[in-house]
Formats: C-alpha cells, sequence, structure tokens
C-alpha cells in the first residue's frame, strides 16, 4: 500500500513468483526476489521474500540479513527460529543455542516455539551433542496425541535423533508416529521406517525395459550375424 499502484503490481508479480517457485526452482524464485528487492527495499514482506529465497539457496549470510531488516521493520519475532537456523547454516551452532533461550522466543506462537526447538535440537546435532537433542524434543508437544502441522516434522526429528544415538527400537516407533501423522507427505518416515526393517524396492518395471533392451540388442546382433554368413555363402540352407 505504500508504493504507487504500477510499481506496487511490479513488485506484487515478482513476489509471487518467489512462492511459486521456491521449492521447486529456488535458484529462478532468488532471482525474482532480487528483482523486488531492487524495486521496494524498503517493504517488510520484500524483505522477508527475499530472506526466504536466499534461505531456500544456502546463502545463508544474506538470508539473515534479510530476515533481520524485515524484523527490524515489523517489529515481529515471527522469523526468530528461521533466524537462528541461518546461524547453523553458517556453522555456528551456539549462536543458534543463544537465540533459543532469548525473550523473543517467548513471543512466538506454539508453532514458531516447535521450530524454534527443532532448531535448537539441530544445533545440539551440529555440536556432537546427541542425547541432549533428544532431551531437547521431549515436551509436552511432542508426548500429546494431537495432530497440528508441525507434529509429523517434530516426531521425526525425535526419531531420527533416537536413531543417532543407536536407540533402533526406539526410532522405528517414533518414525511410524511420524508417518501417521504425516498425512502430506511432508517427511520420508515411510522410507526410513522401510530402511530399518531392511525392505529394500526395487523398480520392477525398470528391469523389465533394460531386460527388453538387452533382449533386442541380442536379436539384432544375431539377425546381423546370420546376414554377413548370407552375404559370404556360408550360410546357405
Amino acid at each position: 500500500m505504500s508504493l504507487p499502484k504500477t510499481l506496487a503490481e511490479d513488485v506484487a508479480r515478482n513476489l509471487v513468483m518467489v512462492a511459486r517457485l521456491i521449492d521447486e526452482d529456488p535458484e529462478q524464485a532468488y532471482a525474482y526476489s532480487r528483482i523486488a528487492l531492487r524495486l521496494a527495499s524498503r517493504v517488510a514482506a520484500v524483505r522477508e521474500a527475499a530472506g526466504f529465497a536466499a534461505y531456500a539457496t544456502q546463502k545463508y549470510s544474506e538470508a539473515l540479513a534479510e530476515f533481520r531488516a524485515a524484523k527490524r521493520m515489523t517489529g515481529s519475532v515471527e522469523l526468530w527460529p528461521v533466524m537462528a537456523d541461518c546461524e547453523r547454516g553458517l556453522g555456528r551452532p551456539e549462536r543458534a543455542l543463544a537465540m533459543a533461550g532469548e525473550p523473543e522466543v517467548q513471543k512466538l506462537d506454539k508453532a514458531g516455539q516447535v521450530e524454534m526447538r527443532l532448531v535448537a535440537a539441530g544445533a545440539r546435532r551440529d555440536m556432537g551433542q546427541i542425547d541432549a537433542a533428544i532431551v531437547t524434543l521431549q515436551s509436552s508437544e511432542l508426548a500429546s496425541s494431537a495432530v497440528h502441522p508441525w507434529t509429523p516434522r517434530l516426531r521425526y526429528a525425535y526419531a531420527d535423533a533416537l536413531l543417532a544415538a543407536g536407540r533402533e527400537d526406539e526410532a522405528r516407533e517414533w518414525f511410524a508416529k511420524a508417518l501417521e501423522a504425516d498425512k502430506d507427505g511432508a517427511t520420508d518416515a515411510s522410507d526410513r521406517l522401510a530402511e530399518l526393517d531392511g525392505v529394500e524396492f526395487v523398480d520392477a518395471l525398470g528391469e523389465s525395459d533394460e531386460d527388453e533392451t538387452v533382449e533386442a540388442e541380442a536379436d539384432t546382433a544375431t539377425d546381423g550375424d546370420v546376414d554377413d554368413a548370407d552375404d559370404d555363402g556360408s550360410a546357405k540352407a
């Protein structure tokens, strides 16, 4: 609303493309975000979109700068967990842990607090503190039977941490719980369960096609040999 109508429309079109492409083509989404940033760098939504596009392409320093700018403009702490995760991406897990203990975390909604817990656990794992990561993830949200949008990822992270600690039976139980809650396929819990059960998926169609190709090549080679033999008169009926 703070931009002239034509400029606002141009910025909006670029932001729409960022949203459409950020999962399937993050580099292209990043390119659109840079255009929007050049057009309207003083708009918080633009800085936030640019931050997520940079984050998706693992440009963590740039992403962190954009998220900080958006936070200054809005005063919101909503981006606090992803800012902490940028610190992890920059190889500074201790800073991510420090952010997990800041007052901003108490201002987050439940989803944001769960996200912060996931980031903190990831930071613990970055530092080789697997048992501490497990303890970090243990919470009322993890123990709850209610399913929320963040439930599959929380259960999955807990299962993965248990597996890293060598607690395979417990890991299998929690991968199964993650799969039960994961109606949209947000995690690969089913694949992890299959691995633990020793199940190996075989592309039967692919093997069939390969066998047919080999057989066809063999038939062609045989036909060629017969034709060559006919040419020199050594295989007449």
